[in-house]
């Protein structure tokens, strides 16, 4: 069952490892310099794409009446941008070849079979 996620702090290991004629100290600069450079241009309305990765872009979420939850008054929530990331191809077909490998256990899924006493 596939249940942990890589953290920033791993992925650098993983990089110094594979490159270990690159300091860690140059690793973390790197993977610090790339993330901060795509929250930027996310940040500035600009799609990053990267090939056989994946794209990012930004979605509108429109303005919605909701809930508070604890006084169930309805409140105004007004639009926002979130970032949205589309799986290019490449990555769509090595999850897809190795989803086998890896059983991801669906939460939904589990739940209802909690119920049933089977």
């Amino acid at each position: 069952m596939l249940t942990d996620c890589m953290t920033r702090s791993e992925l650098i290991a993983i990089l110094a490892e594979r490159f270990p004629k690159l300091p860690l100290r140059d690793t973390d600069f790197a993977v610090k310099t790339i993330l901060d450079s795509m929250s930027r241009s996310l940040s500035e309305a600009q799609r990053i794409e990267i090939r056989g990765f994946g794209s990012f872009s930004l979605t509108r979420r429109p303005p919605r009446v909701g809930r508070n939850p604890k006084s169930g008054e309805q409140v105004m929530v007004p639009e926002k941008w979130v970032p949205h990331f589309k799986p290019g191809k490449e990555l769509r077909e090595r999850v897809d070849q190795s989803a086998a490998r890896y059983p991801i256990i669906d939460a939904d899924a589990s739940e209802d079979d909690k119920g049933d006493g089977q």
